[in-house]
C-alpha cells in the first residue's frame, strides 16, 4: 500500500530561511509547497527538491485563498515570510515602512495560519512552526518597528499555542539571530555595502541552521512540542552585542 508523503507548506520559500528550510524537509521526506511573490524564484526552488510553487503574498486576502485553494493537505506550516524595513528610530519612524512589517510580519501570519489551520487539525498532528528573531525578545535602537512587529508575532503564536490545547497541532517559535541572508539588503533598501557590513568580522548563522531546527522540531515524537528556540551565532550573545574579528 503506497503511504502518501507528509505535506509541509512554507511561506516565504524563494530565499533564504525558507529555501533552505524547503530542501531541508523535501529531503526528510515531506511533500513541499512553496509560495512566496517572487513566483520565478520559487519554481526554482520547487524543481531542485521535488516540490509545488504557487504565488503568494501574505498581505493580500484573495492570494491567500488562491494560494490555499491548490492545498488539500497540510501537516507542517512554516510561516518563515516576513522582514525589517529601515532602522529609524521613534522620533523619525517612516510610518510606511511600520505599515508593511506589521502586515507582512503580524497580519501575513494571522492570515496563513488562520486559512490552514483545519487542514493541520484533519492531519492528526499538525505543526505550526513561525520564524520569529531575536527583535521578538530585546528591543533595541533602531528596531522599533520590526520589534513591534515580531513582537506581536511572539504573542500570536503563544496564544495559538494556548487555545490549540487538546488538539492535535503542535506550535513552535524559531528565533534566530544573525543569519546572512538578504534580509538586511531588504531591511537597508538595497544598500549592499550596509547589508555586508552587518555580518563583517563575525560568522553568522545560516539559513540552513535555521532550516536544520526546523526539520529537527517536526521530526520530534507527537507528545513533544518545542515551544521556543533562541538561536545564536558564536559571536552573538544579544540583539546588539557581536564580537567581531580585526582584520
Amino acid at each position: 500500500m503506497t503511504v502518501n508523503p507528509p505535506v509541509a507548506v512554507i511561506s516565504g520559500a524563494s530565499s533564504g530561511i525558507g529555501a533552505a528550510t524547503a530542501r531541508a524537509l523535501a529531503a526528510g521526506g515531506y511533500e513541499v509547497v512553496l509560495g512566496a511573490r517572487r513566483i520565478e524564484l520559487i519554481e526554482k526552488v520547487a524543481s531542485d527538491c521535488g516540490g509545488r510553487a504557487y504565488r503568494l503574498d501574505v498581505t493580500d486576502d484573495d492570494s491567500v485563498a488562491a494560494f490555499a485553494a491548490q492545498v488539500d493537505r497540510c501537516d507542517v506550516l512554516v510561516n518563515n515570510a516576513g522582514g525589517a524595513l529601515g532602522t529609524d528610530s521613534v522620533a523619525e519612524a517612516n510610518l510606511a515602512d511600520w505599515q508593511w512589517m506589521y502586515d507582512v510580519n503580524v497580519l501575513g501570519t494571522l492570515r496563513l495560519t488562520k486559512t490552514l489551520l483545519p487542514l493541520l487539525e484533519a492531519s492528526g498532528d499538525g505543526q505550526v512552526v513561525t520564524i520569529g528573531s531575536i527583535a521578538a525578545r530585546e528591543a533595541y535602537a533602531g528596531g522599533a518597528g520590526y520589534n513591534a512587529a515580531k513582537h506581536a508575532v511572539a504573542a500570536l503564536t503563544r496564544v495559538l499555542r494556548i487555545e490549540l490545547l487538546g488538539k492535535p497541532i503542535r506550535v513552535s517559535e524559531i528565533d534566530p539571530g544573525m543569519v546572512q541572508t538578504d534580509f538586511s539588503f531588504v531591511r537597508f533598501k538595497g544598500d549592499q555595502e550596509r547589508a555586508d557590513a552587518v555580518y563583517a568580522g563575525m560568522t553568522p548563522l545560516k539559513a540552513e541552521d535555521v532550516a536544520d531546527t526546523v526539520r529537527w522540531i517536526v521530526t520530534r515524537p507527537p507528545h513533544v512540542n518545542i515551544d521556543q528556540v533562541l538561536m545564536l551565532a558564536r559571536d552573538q550573545t544579544s540583539a546588539q552585542v557581536v564580537h567581531r574579528r580585526n582584520g
